[in-house]
């Protein structure tokens, strides 16, 4: 049975409070600001321009594949050298049409998307999420945390917990190094740039030890982050991680 905790206002009342509310700000596409029929939605022009990545995909690295080949097949890449993450599963392309909403959530104080867009991971992330035991998100140097107020995997990391029932952990795993912008840089030289970055605190080993790890992020680009926290996640006891991310660069599939 469901139980409403003593802040929660009953469903007519919450309801009713939208209405008002969205008479008074009208909600806005995420995108365009055009106006939508409900907050945390893009306009029809704007989700047609939205590459939302599905199955088939690599069943490791959740790269889309332009055919089915059939459960259970990686990617080139993963086949060769398998990553240190089991799973890893996003819900956007990151290209022309996605980056501005990425942007906008991640610099742009637009915090107010984190709903929506964790509803959009709980989704792509289903069979990651119904086997997670913990809900962790990509941290932050505390150096950039205190620059931008807040981390933007760790906003979608608390939603996602809370729609999936899963604790949420953000103590387990800390950033001890600050890195210098990977944008510029290679896949090999972001390894090299993240090698260290990452820490499980002694006292916080005793929750990760032999749980299955969900790891939140915004941006998958080379994966070299995911494979930086996996490994650091796993050296310290977890049975497992899988990564979930809001977007990702897209390279062909060999």
């Amino acid at each position: 049975m469901l139980e409403r905790t003593p802040w929660q206002a009953p469903d007519p009342l919450r309801r009713a409070g939208r209405r008002v509310l969205d008479l008074l700000l009208p909600p806005q596409c995420l995108a365009c600001g055009a106006l939508v029929d409900e907050a945390g939605a893009l306009c029809g022009d704007c989700w047609s321009k939205i590459t939302f990545i599905t199955e088939p995909c690599c069943a490791a690295c959740g790269l889309p594949f332009n055919y089915d080949p059939g459960p259970g097949v990686l990617c080139g890449d993963c086949a060769r050298r398998r990553p240190a993450f089991d799973r890893a599963r996003a819900v956007l392309a990151y290209d022309e049409h996605s980056r501005g909403l990425v942007l906008a959530f991640k610099h742009g104080d637009r915090t107010d998307a984190a709903p929506a867009y964790a509803r959009w991971l709980a989704q792509a992330g289903a069979g990651l999420l119904a086997e997670a035991e913990l809900v962790v998100p990509v941290p932050l140097h505390w150096t950039r945390l205190f620059a931008r107020r807040y981390n933007q995997a760790a906003l979608l990391a608390q939603q996602v917990a809370r729609l999936g029932g899963v604790p949420y952990a953000p103590e387990v795993l800390v950033r001890r190094r600050r890195t210098p912008s990977q944008g510029h840089l290679g896949a090999a030289a972001r390894r090299r740039n993240l090698r260290g970055a990452f820490a499980v605190p002694p006292g916080r080993r005793p929750r990760l030890a032999r749980r299955r790890v969900l790891l939140v992020d915004d941006v998958m680009t080379s994966g070299a982050t995911a494979t930086a926290c996996a490994l650091t996640l796993l050296r310290a006891g977890a049975a497992a991680v899988d990564v979930l991310s809001l977007a990702r660069v897209l390279r062909a599939a060999p």
